[in-house]
């Protein structure tokens, strides 16, 4: 497209509320191709020279929180947030946050690549996620050059994302992207920081206990060798609660069983039952206030309507 606002108006549909200022000095161009499937937006964007603001009045409309990870696959591109900048080049890959303002500032004709999702999709807590904003990560070597290709395959295949095969694509390209924040945070490495090492072992604990009826503040502390106080001070430190997190793990993951046509022949309690929910009425009612929806009614949704 050539008409700059079209253009804004395809970033704003696309992403969250932006500002988009076109270079003076070129006619502008610009080309965006976007698919999205259970909540992961995907998006390969081309266009000449242009700046893109997040501001703090943008903000302030109370758009839903996104983590949003680029990958540069021609030209360049200079990403601000948190008082820290990226210069992103082919390859390259980064992080930035929608709650807070950033700015990407493109020099020169180019092509990128966009995967935007709800930040409580991955169970990395935010504050965490926040140390790696606006920190370029290499796609040639280490864990990003093991990812960069997947995401590029990604971006260039989008008609693949729909339906129950798209989430898996979908929810694996979170899985890889959690698994580089893991190694850039150096959570899982001999030298990590044994108070991190001991989150990330209890988060891992938690999802790979969902299931269990025994799940417990109780049972995690004893599997950790830790006092519950000590269990609980740990999420606190995050600003939320053990049971919290447990709760909005299970509550994705029977989200994301509501809409697999391999859970098709399983009732709404049965799938809230595999995930440690019960009592089906209590389920029902804690899925509507997470996500303003009863159980029966998402899962009759078109997987079109829960891309965003």
């Amino acid at each position: 497209m050539h008409d700059v606002s079209d253009f804004r108006v395809a970033v704003n549909a696309s992403f969250v509320p932006l500002r988009v200022t076109p270079s003076r000095h070129t006619a502008f161009h610009g080309m965006i191709r976007g698919a999205g499937v259970d909540q992961v937006h995907v998006t390969d964007l081309q266009a000449t020279p242009h700046v893109i603001e997040r501001t703090p009045e943008l903000i302030a409309r109370g758009d839903q929180p996104y983590f949003k990870v680029s990958m540069m696959l021609a030209g360049r591109g200079l990403l601000v947030q948190d008082g820290r900048e990226a210069l992103l080049e082919p390859g390259n890959l980064a992080v930035y946050d929608t709650s807070r303002p950033y700015s990407l500032v493109f020099d020169e004709d180019f092509r990128t690549m966009v995967v935007m999702f709800p930040r409580h999709l991955i169970t990395l807590p935010p504050e965490l996620v926040g140390e790696l904003t606006a920190v370029r990560i290499s796609g040639s070597e280490g864990l990003g050059a093991v990812v960069a290709p997947y995401l590029r395959q990604l971006a260039v295949n989008l008609d693949q994302l729909t339906g129950s095969a798209g989430a898996r694509l979908a929810h694996s390209a979170l899985d890889l992207v959690t698994t580089v924040f893991t190694g850039e945070l150096g959570l899982d490495g001999a030298g990590a920081d044994p108070h991190r090492a001991l989150m990330q072992r209890i988060r891992a604990h938690i999802d790979q206990n969902l299931s269990s009826s025994d799940l417990s503040p109780a049972s995690i502390a004893a599997a950790h060798f830790i006092s519950t106080r000590h269990l609980h001070g740990l999420f606190r430190a995050q600003d939320t609660t053990v049971s919290t997190w447990i709760r909005t793990r299970r509550l994705d993951r029977c989200r994301r069983d509501l809409t697999d046509p391999l859970c098709a022949g399983r009732t709404v309690a049965e799938i809230a039952a595999r995930w440690g929910f019960a009592d089906a009425p209590h389920f029902s009612r804690v899925f509507k206030t997470a996500y303003g929806i009863s159980p029966s009614a998402y899962r009759a949704m078109p997987h079109s309507a829960l891309s965003r």
